[in-house]
This record gives structure tokens, sequence and C-alpha cells, in this order.
């Protein structure tokens, strides 16, 4: 488990991807475009559980 949630490339990117979509957000003063943001952000988590969820299912040993 601990080799999944370590600094792989997957999880940087996936927090990449999220902490430039809320610096945008943080800095533009309107509500849509950090309703969109937050939208962006969730998905990124979303997929990026899924994907982590997936491997570690095909690695356990049941």
């Amino acid at each position: 488990m601990r080799d999944l949630l370590g600094p792989t490339s997957l999880n940087l990117a996936a927090l990449a991807v999220v902490a430039a979509v809320l610096g945008v957000a943080y800095v533009a003063s309107s509500p849509l475009v950090r309703y969109g943001a937050w939208l962006v952000a969730f998905a990124v988590w979303m997929a990026w559980f899924v994907v982590v969820a997936r491997e570690w299912i095909s690695r356990a040993d049941f």
C-alpha cells in the first residue's frame, strides 16, 4: 500500500493538477471560476482514486 501512495508519477501529476487549478481559482475572484476549479479538483481526485484502487485490487492476494 505504501508504494501506491508514495511519490509516484501518477500521484505527483494529480497533485500538480489540483494545486494548479486551485491556485488559479484563488487568484480569480469569480465564484464561478472557483466552483469550476473545485469540480475539476474533485474529478481529478476521483480519477486518481479509481486508478489507485484498481491497482491495489490487482495486487491484492485474496
